[in-house]
């Protein structure tokens, strides 16, 4: 997350209109990403503990509580979209994580090293956010800092994962299926371009209710 909100610092990475599809490019790769982080990894690992109703209504509960926490955040006029996407992506992950180092698995080094790959541009991009929203009074280098300090949580999330939840897979699967539709919400929401309507919120709303079905379906035939 630091990292990516170093190269974020750089004012101008190219020429003006490269910068534009660099940073276009950088928000569509940590969009992917955070898709990618809810289809093959925090919902394939969570299903497996909860049944197609425990697991649909933990989704769609994830996707409504963050759609308040949205328009709050908007109504204060605040740039943390990326951010909090970030870290409802980057914590359930490091629970896992630990998770999965506490009962051998061999996919912890893997998760380990697309955790970093994802953090990287999503850090990047929830920087420019913050420092270009109105009515930042934050310097570089305290946003820099500040990033710094959240990637603690990283360890602190895979200690939680590793000596507690590896033992109760229904809490451990319950948090990554809430997340997970946290992340689809914002993802849509913040991430994706916005459908410009008044009440813009039920497009996002409406794509967390598309993948539930989708889930439920899944579960379903399974």
């Amino acid at each position: 997350m630091a990292a990516g909100a170093l190269i974020g610092v750089q004012e101008h990475i190219a020429k003006s209109w490269l910068e534009q599809e660099v940073r276009h490019g950088v928000i569509a790769f940590g969009g992917g990403a955070l898709l990618a982080a809810v289809a093959l990894v925090l919902v394939p690992e969570a299903v497996k503990h909860h049944s197609a109703f425990s697991a649909t209504v933990l989704f769609a509960s994830g996707g409504l509580v963050f759609m308040f926490i949205d328009r709050a955040l908007a109504k204060r006029g605040g740039a943390l979209s990326q951010l909090l996407a970030m870290l409802l992506d980057f914590v359930p992950e490091a629970i896992a994580l630990g998770a999965a180092l506490a009962s051998g698995g061999s996919q912890a080094y893997l998760l380990a090293f697309l955790i970093g790959m994802q953090n990287m541009p999503e850090g990047f991009n929830a920087y420019r956010e913050i420092y270009n929203s109105k009515g930042n009074t934050l310097s570089k280098s305290r946003i820099v800092l500040a990033f710094a300090c959240m990637a603690l949580l990283g360890p602190l999330s895979a200690w939680l994962g590793f000596e507690i939840l590896v033992n109760q897979p229904f809490i451990l699967g319950g948090i990554m299926l809430f997340a997970s539709g946290g992340i689809l919400y914002l993802t849509f929401q913040d991430i994706a371009p916005q459908v410009p309507l008044e009440k813009h919120w039920m497009p996002a709303q409406g794509a967390v209710a598309g993948f539930a079905l989708g889930l439920v379906g899944h579960l379903l035939v399974q």
